[in-house]
């Protein structure tokens, strides 16, 4: 039989958010601890469910492997006195390294000698590896808040109870802070055992089956789902199932039984949002719909078996039913009076102490959409996002979303389609708030695309304003995600439009406030240059690619992404070294160009006056090609100018001793990097 290890951590329940990234992080810490102790093995399956975390490992070594190192010490100038003695910084050495000056020894290293001594350690029984390093994977993890229990110095998200730790069918009293693992396991908390004896991982694996507990999250995952459907088609529908849902619900059971409920069928006519709001976010059931309409059932998930089932479906229904009663009450007295009547309330709701009101918002949101739809001369839909500026926020005070706060942008186009808005300016006031989170809908109006990038451009200059930053993991504001989500449309969309431009027009909103203009807008620019480099990373672009696109500005960041993937496919040529090569030795001298003048009657020799001529025709055709963004022909006829430039170098002194001479040459690399730059900074990209 191979060697294996099997873990069990028992717990309290863990909240579902936790359970995912603590299986990680304790499997991530076993992985980094065995391969640093030099133990063996195959690899490590993770398995949890809110009250248990089990790691296998798998083919992992009966022992360490043996430790040979060759550690490098001082000169031997500096180990030994003129008496040939160890000196002081010799012998901290060895002490260092737990070595003897018999241990020790000289190397010729490059022109010196060095003390080097030879460090051998035989390797111990996993077994006692284990016992040290899996008490520290476990309190290494990291949790948003944790918790002590029962005068232990670690924390833990909740109080563990107990430890199952069976390697090759014998037990391993790991101990962690007084809880000794040992060979007995829990079942389902109702339904299963309280004590079981385990006895291999077979065993292990087979009794907890037994005893109601689906330990394999993917299978339990995998049981939501179909039962979840078998119901739904029952009931003559389908089951709308979202994965954040379907695995929050993966680690809120151990041993999963699906049903239905059902609520009153008025509570449809109202819209779908509002009632699958509390269901999903509130309740975690799934709705059931047919054609896209909401039918009056709900698919709720049970940790535990079909027993008493009326009973739990009855419990249910009560609370949805509460649920759903409030939210028609409130939906009800929102519709009483028109959305823009809202827009009053906001000048009491503070959105920064130092910029203002959310009613402040929405007016320099309504300033810098109209400045956006101006620069993409798309004044069509002006009128519709001045409008739906002026509404976009005017749900934050109604009652729906004060109780739901999930909900806002959704009602704000309810409440606006039910106000009489066209329809243009409701779908503009739900999509000023997308992207929401990573892989969310983007807006597609144009009324929608203005709002959405002013909205979130404004809360990111107006902090940057005030001082306030995201700083390493700190971005309470979530200004990342804002830039992140400005960026994704941009490219969405393919606008050509200028960012810089942009924050400038942000930041002229904040003319009651004293900053810097020029330091904050380049601060803003750095942060979006970091966004970009991010997302196209995201993309598959390479990060020299990256760093050469946006070498020249940041301004249109479709029209960067459009030259990347172009740079990103051109970089496949096989002349490319030495093309690179050429344009490389270009930047370097261009460099020390302290004009860019050329005066074509200096020029001399046949090489420059080749070079000259010939780079005036490819300048030429370059130019065109930008212009219509044909990128990859543009770096085609930038490439060829190489044999040119090849002959210059070759037979030319670029740094000669007249210096105008030097200078014209030099002014000439440096048109031609100017040139480059139009496209990239070929200098940039990193080749062998």
């Amino acid at each position: 039989m191979k060697n294996y290890f099997l873990l069990e951590v028992g717990v309290e329940e863990l909240p579902s958010r936790f359970v995912e990234s603590t299986l990680t992080q304790i499997k991530e810490n076993l992985e980094k601890a065995l391969k640093e102790n030099r133990v063996e093995f195959k690899d490590i399956e993770k398995y949890g469910t809110p009250r248990r975390l089990t790691f296998v490992i798998n083919n992992i070594s009966d022992r360490q492997s043996d430790l040979e190192e060759e550690l490098k010490g001082p000169s031997k100038k500096i180990s030994v006195d003129a008496d040939g003695n160890f000196t002081k910084p010799a012998l901290g050495f060895m002490k260092s390294k737990g070595l003897n000056e018999a241990d020790v020894y000289f190397k010729q290293v490059g022109k010196d000698e060095y003390l080097f001594g030879t460090l051998k350690q035989e390797g111990q029984a996993t077994s006692e590896v284990l016992k040290e390093i899996v008490p520290a994977a476990i309190k290494g993890v990291t949790f948003p808040k944790a918790m002590h229990w029962g005068g232990k110095n670690m924390k833990f998200a909740r109080p563990i109870r107990w430890m199952v730790a069976l390697l090759n069918d014998e037990v391993l009293p790991v101990n962690l802070e007084g809880i000794i693992a040992s060979n007995v396991t829990r079942g389902h908390r109702f339904l299963g055992r309280k004590e079981i004896e385990v006895f291999s991982i077979e065993d292990y694996f087979k009794e907890l089956s037994k005893n109601y507990v689906v330990l394999d999250q993917n299978v339990r995952k995998e049981a939501i789902k179909s039962q979840a459907e078998e119901v739904a088609k029952s009931l003559g529908g389908e089951v709308e199932i979202e994965d954040d849902l379907l695995e929050e619900i993966t680690y809120l059971v151990e041993y999963p039984t699906a049903f239905y409920g059902e609520f009153n069928k008025d509570y449809v006519k109202l819209p779908k949002e509002v009632v699958t709001t509390p269901m999903k976010e509130h309740q975690r059931y799934f709705p059931v719909s047919k054609d896209g309409k909401l039918l009056p059932y709900f698919i709720a998930v049970r940790n535990g078996d079909k027993h008493g089932i009326e009973t739990v479906k009855a419990g249910n229904e009560k609370v949805l039913e509460a649920r759903l009663a409030d939210a028609l009450f409130f939906y009800d007295e929102d519709i009483k009076k028109p959305l823009e009547s809202y827009v009053e309330n906001l000048k009491t709701v503070v959105f920064q102490a130092k910029l203002g009101t959310v009613y402040d918002k929405t007016l320099r949101i309504e300033k810098l959409a109209a400045d956006i739809i101006n620069s993409l001369d798309e004044k069509e839909a002006l009128n519709d996002a001045l409008r739906a500026a002026k509404l976009c926020k005017a749900d934050l005070v109604t009652n729906m979303v004060f109780e739901f706060t999930e909900l806002q942008g959704v009602m704000g186009r309810e409440y606006a389609k039910v106000g009489g808005e066209n329809d243009a300016v409701a779908e503009a006031i739900f999509e000023h708030y997308l992207p929401r989170f990573a892989g969310d809908i983007l807006p597609q109006t144009q009324a929608g695309v203005a709002l959405s990038i002013a909205d979130k451009l404004d809360s990111i200059a107006g902090f940057f304003a005030i001082g306030i930053k995201p700083s390493g993991s700190q971005d309470p504001y979530a200004l990342r995600r804002q830039a992140l989500g400005i960026l994704s449309i941009l490219l969405d969309q393919k606008l050509d439009i200028n960012l810089e431009q942009l924050v400038s027009d942000a930041l002229n909103n904040y003319d009651h406030l004293t900053f810097d203009k020029a330091e904050v807008t380049s601060q803003i620019m750095d942060f979006f240059t970091e966004r970009v480099k991010n997302l196209f990373k995201d993309l598959g672009i390479r990060y020299d690619v990256i760093d050469a696109v946006l070498s020249s500005n940041l301004n249109s960041i479709a029209d960067i992404h459009t030259r990347a993937v172009e740079l990103n496919n051109w970089l496949q040529k096989e002349e490319l070294v030495e093309m690179l090569t050429a344009f490389n030795r270009v930047s370097t001298l261009a460099e020390k160009a302290e004009t860019d003048k050329v005066d074509e009657a200096s020029l001399k020799e046949d090489a420059e006056i080749k070079l000259n001529d010939g780079f005036k025709e490819i300048k030429a055709q370059v130019e065109g090609f930008l212009a219509n963004k044909e990128y990859n022909k543009a770096l085609d006829a930038f490439a060829s100018i190489k044999p040119l430039v090849d002959n210059l170098f070759d037979n030319v002194m670029i740094m000669d001793k007249d210096e105008a001479v030097k200078a014209n040459r030099l002014g000439l690399l440096k048109q031609i990097y100017d040139t480059m730059l139009t496209i990239c900074d070929l200098s940039k990209i990193v080749y062998k």
